[in-house]
């Protein structure tokens, strides 16, 4: 069992990552009292966006398009998260709506635009990020198998910004006013915080991790743009959810996910694991988190404004 999992554990942590980090912009968003259920959509515009810069700066700059590319797929997750940001913040739209209609617009529109360039609904790149062994550490007995080989740089890039992003959160200025925003948004306000500025930041730093996070798809295990993220900006909310809005909660969340579905896709292919039937292993994290989120929907510590529209100087 031992070497199953030594097997299929840099699969799961590749998994993981672009959960991870779309997860963490939507407890940015959802911190500062904006439910931004786009994440979805967002991940497609990103997926899109990297594959085409990518794709098209390769025969000029080599492996650094794909650099290039998950720079890319930030901005422009940033820039279309704003649509989000205005319908919501400025015209104070039903947020669940307005991201549903994100969600709507990025496929149809990142489909439309790729098939303008290349003639179908996809787009191809001929190269990702490559996975290596990091040197001395994946030497260490039992961590190094783990952790530290057949590992993408992106994996360490992420996390990274999980300690960067609960920083910020916690120990900055701006965190505690973002956090006061989605808490008590007329108190900030009487306090001098700009709460709509505080909420665009937030929407649009959601923006840009949830396009990191379609880009990681692309340059990790996928491959192409299809116009599809699998459903994993939905399941990034799930995992938002299920770790209570904190980023550790998070991580342990995403992980969770990104092992139980490795876990059913490699069933077919390690013998040990077909005595188990597979619709088992595929079903088993989504009741797991319906169980979890019935047992603790009473202690559920969601912001208390999250998706309340917010006007100054009304209470």
């Amino acid at each position: 069992m031992f070497d199953i999992i030594i097997h299929i554990f840099p699969y799961a942590i590749a998994f993981t990552i672009p959960l991870l980090v779309t997860s963490l912009g939507g407890l940015y968003s959802e911190r500062s009292g904006v439910v931004n259920i786009g994440l979805e959509g967002l991940m497609i515009v990103g997926s899109f966006a990297g594959a085409a810069a990518t794709a098209g700066l390769y025969p000029v700059l080599g492996p650094g398009a794909v650099w290039i590319g998950l720079l890319t797929a930030m901005i422009v997750g940033a820039v279309f998260s704003l649509l989000h940001a205005f319908a919501s913040i400025h015209l104070n739209a039903n947020q669940v709506i307005s991201g549903t209609a994100i969600n709507m617009i990025a496929g149809a529109l990142t489909v439309f635009i790729a098939r303008t360039l290349t003639g179908s609904g996809n787009i191809q790149i001929k190269q990702g990020v490559p996975r290596v062994d990091i040197p001395f550490l994946s030497d260490i007995p039992l961590l190094g198998p783990l952790f530290f080989q057949k590992t993408y740089a992106t994996t360490w890039i992420v996390l990274g910004l999980l300690l960067l992003m609960w920083f910020i959160l916690y120990k900055t200025p701006f965190g505690l006013r973002l956090r006061a925003c989605g808490e008590h948004p007329h108190a900030a306000d009487s306090a001098g915080v700009n709460v709509m500025g505080i909420r665009y930041a937030a929407v649009v730093i959601s923006g840009a991790l949830a396009g990191l996070g379609g880009a990681t798809i692309l340059v990790t295990y996928s491959g192409e743009f299809n116009g599809s993220v699998a459903g994993l900006g939905f399941l990034a909310l799930a995992a938002l959810i299920f770790g209570q809005w904190k980023p550790l909660g998070i991580l342990g969340a995403c992980f969770f996910f990104g092992f139980a579905a490795t876990l059913a896709n490699a069933s077919q292919a390690e013998p040990a694991l077909k005595v188990i039937p597979e619709i088992i292993l595929k079903i088993f994290p989504y009741v797991v988190t319906l169980i979890a989120l019935v047992l603790l929907s009473k202690k559920s510590q969601a912001p208390r404004a999250a998706g309340e529209p917010f006007e100054p100087g009304k209470r």
